[in-house]
């Protein structure tokens, strides 16, 4: 077995040497097999961590021709972390996606419930409007509020740098890779001209 693929799966998922050589014997040698099967338990693993708590991290910040500007509060557990490479470019590229694609909140969690119940009865006048049948408006509703609110939540957007995969995700990845629970606090963007 390549000691150079062991090192390489081990340095994308965070996971331990020999973990990384048992998920390589396990795929025969396929280095693509056994990276997913150990981002699947790196991410795993980066899910129960969710619940310490995270309090060190760094306030990263990035301005865009001067016109817009985004400034982003991540939370890791330690500060050792929090000067990590990777925690430090999770942090840029989190301030380049928000300037970008321009999330309103961080993720479902933090949608005012005064929010949802006036999306909500908007979505339900237009689908009675269209005709749809009685007892399926409730579905179709929760469907359309869904995707409006994925759109608007930066943890659900599709990563500006890679569309295949959710900004949630990545959070997610940098989690497993760091071995720390990391958390995408708040944001704020400005854009000249506009009035918030």
């Amino acid at each position: 077995m390549d000691i150079k693929n062991i090192k390489r799966l081990k340095s994308l998922t965070g996971v331990g040497l020999t973990d990384a050589k048992v998920a390589l014997a396990e795929a025969k040698g396929d280095f693509d097999k056994a990276l997913v099967a150990m981002r699947k338990k790196g991410l795993t693993k980066a899910e129960k961590r969710g619940e310490r708590e995270a309090r060190a991290g760094v306030i990263g910040s990035y301005l865009h021709d001067g016109r817009i500007g985004v400034l982003v509060e991540v939370n890791c557990e330690t500060d050792f972390v929090a000067k990590n490479k990777i925690f430090i470019d999770l942090v840029k590229d989190l301030s380049m996606h928000i300037a970008a694609s321009a999330p309103e909140y961080v993720s479902e969690a933090d949608i005012p419930k005064v929010v949802r119940e006036k999306q909500a009865k908007e979505f339900t006048e237009k689908t009675k409007t269209d005709g749809k049948p009685e007892k399926m408006i409730k579905n179709i509703v929760e469907g359309m509020l869904n995707k409006y609110f994925a759109e608007r939540c930066l943890l659900s957007q599709p990563f500006v740098k890679n569309p295949d995969t959710t900004v949630g995700d990545v959070v997610k990845e940098a989690n497993a890779q760091l071995g720390e629970n990391i958390v995408v606090r708040r944001f704020s963007r400005m854009q000249l001209g506009e009035i918030s």
